[in-house]
């Protein structure tokens, strides 16, 4: 059972993992193209917060960015990998933070091809979080197994 559920995390991580050596890959000393992508999108992001919340994001250079969703994404799949909640978390995290940063559908019409296109993509990452978040509950519902003596059955000798 252990090695299903290994062999189960190892490609589920593979999304993560593969998606972060992509950028790793290709980020050279702007960012690369993920950065350029991400700039317009970060600005709207920007914009509405300010103009909805009241708050300023402060200035962040895009390749920071990504550095970080690469750190993140990596540190999070190597511990998700041996079965860690915080992997978990961590991977939890960045989708949480940047789906609906990446894939904002919100802005376009919903006549418009890129809106289907990012909603198809949103959801598939709504996927990936709400998987996420089940490893989370049921690694808290299971119950920890005790290795102290006293937990043990004790068993009786058979009287003759």
């Amino acid at each position: 059972m252990t090695t299903i559920s290994s062999i189960g995390r190892i490609l589920f991580v593979s999304v993560f993992v593969l998606s972060a050596y992509q950028e790793f890959s290709e980020f050279g000393s702007d960012g690369g193209p993920a950065a350029k992508a991400l700039g317009p999108k970060f600005s709207v992001l920007s914009k509405h917060v300010a103009t909805h919340i009241g708050f300023e994001l402060p200035h962040v250079e895009m390749k920071h960015l990504i550095l970080g969703a690469i750190v993140l994404k990596s540190l999070g799949s190597l511990l998700f990998i041996f079965g860690s909640t915080v992997g978990a978390v961590l991977l939890l995290v960045h989708q949480a933070v940047a789906s609906p940063v990446l894939y904002d559908f919100y802005n376009y019409d919903v006549d418009k091809k890129e809106f289907v296109q990012l909603f198809f993509k949103f959801s598939q990452n709504l996927a990936l979080l709400g998987a996420l978040l089940f490893f989370i509950g049921m690694k808290n519902s299971m119950p920890r197994r005790s290795s102290s003596s006293s937990s043990k059955k004790v068993s009786k000798a058979k009287a003759n």
